[in-house]
């Protein structure tokens, strides 16, 4: 990333990415994702193997938040599917949870919001909010579902802004294999509220 001064929030644009435009612009994704998490940057290399891979996916949708010289934040999704390895996981745990039917109704057609982050120094500022609903917008998908991680009080910026955008529990404190941090599964019905539900 770019150590430049940040815009206003009314002068960051969201925009569309093509695949071909994700897969390409994936490094520097990958950089604010590993600042908005926290991560080693010993990942690097294997995530943007990794999400150019997941661009292939059916029903791909990508987008940016941006001024004219940085990337500040971004999303991506794609249809859900049983062959996945989060699909099984959460299939697996709502299952466990709520029984074979519950399972059935929310993994069945859905948009799977796989990754959304804002850089660090950019949060707070609502951009994550513009970026949830430009990837949701005009999905056909009935549902948009998604897993973070869990935080005491749900006091950090995405359980907020997942709230405000009308998420609701699937599922808490699926622990996934080869992660020992419990995570929280969300869904929302589509489309989402043309207001926020709470700030």
């Amino acid at each position: 990333m770019v150590d430049s001064p940040l815009p206003e929030p009314g002068d960051v644009r969201v925009s569309a990415l093509s695949p071909h435009q994700f897969q390409l612009a994936a490094p520097v994704l990958v950089d604010i994702y590993l600042a908005a998490m926290d991560y080693q940057r010993s990942l690097r290399s294997s995530r943007v193997a990794a999400w150019r891979q997941q661009a292939a996916h059916p029903g791909f949708r990508a987008v940016i938040g941006h001024d004219r010289d940085t990337v500040l934040g971004f999303a991506y999704a794609f249809q859900g599917s049983a062959e996945r390895w989060w699909h099984r996981h959460v299939a697996d745990g709502l299952r466990r949870a709520a029984g074979a039917a519950a399972a059935g109704r929310f993994l069945t057609d859905y948009l799977e919001l796989a990754e959304v982050h804002v850089d660090p120094r950019f949060q707070s500022r609502g951009l994550g909010r513009r970026l949830v609903r430009a990837v949701t917008d005009a999905a056909p998908q009935p549902r948009v579902v998604l897993s973070t991680p869990e935080v005491p009080g749900e006091d950090n910026n995405a359980f907020r802004a997942y709230r405000a955008l009308g998420f609701y529990d699937l599922m808490r404190g699926l622990v996934f294999p080869g992660d020992s941090r419990p995570f929280a599964v969300l869904a929302a019905d589509l489309p989402l509220p043309a207001e926020d539900l709470r700030r």
